[in-house]
């Protein structure tokens, strides 16, 4: 169980960080939507912090399932 949180945790945060740096730079080169306030639409902070919460979730679980696997 901990091998597919920790395979489809760490995709989801992969996932998330191109979804951010895409969005990010169609930003910079004026072609994206204009900023609106945050939390009154999805924005490419959104993703960024959903890669970082998938990331760690990834970190956690590989060293939850290794620090089983070294108990005698």
């Amino acid at each position: 169980m901990e091998k597919k949180i920790l395979q489809y945790s760490y995709w989801l945060g992969v996932i998330s960080v191109v979804i951010a740096i895409v969005w990010r730079a169609v930003n910079a080169l004026g072609y994206g939507l204009r900023p609106l306030a945050q939390g009154t639409s999805i924005y490419y902070m959104s993703f960024y912090k959903a890669a970082l919460l998938f990331l760690l979730l990834s970190i956690a679980t590989g060293a939850y399932s290794m620090a089983g696997k070294e108990k005698p």
